[in-house]
């Protein structure tokens, strides 16, 4: 197995009810360390940047709008198989069909606010930390 980081982010519509702790417990539960963390406010232009794989895609601007909505927490989390395990712990995108006890079945409110995102990728997730931590604030 391999030890590896992944980049999460706890949405607003998780912060806005705090949802934080809760969230973050099921990582450390599952065994993954919260190496960086800190609560942001998003800019609009931040949140474009960020979501710009997407910005041909119908859904781009609602996102953006949302992730800019409330305070959002970036964190980074480390473990084996780190980013294969955060999307387990999630669960499916869609909380409808989302395994019991994961993050967004128990937390998300809809396919759109669904309380958290992970990194997909090694090279995704690398682009992602270095969007929102520099190399100091990495702490593990």
């Amino acid at each position: 197995m391999a030890l590896e980081r992944t980049f999460s982010i706890i949405k607003p519509d998780a912060t806005r009810r705090n949802l934080t702790g809760k969230i973050n417990a099921k990582f450390e539960e599952a065994g993954l360390r919260i190496v960086a963390q800190k609560r942001i406010q998003m800019t609009m232009a931040q949140a474009g940047e960020f979501y710009s794989v997407h910005a041909e895609r119908p859904f781009y601007g609602e996102l953006c709008e949302f992730m800019v909505s409330e305070p959002v927490v970036v964190q980074v989390l480390e473990g084996e198989n780190a980013i294969t395990r955060n999307r387990e712990i999630m669960g499916a995108t869609n909380p409808a069909d989302a395994a019991p006890g994961t993050i967004r079945a128990e937390f998300a409110e809809s396919v759109g606010e669904n309380s958290v995102h992970g990194s997909d990728a090694p090279e995704t997730a690398a682009v992602e930390i270095a969007y929102f931590f520099s190399g100091l604030e990495l702490v593990g």
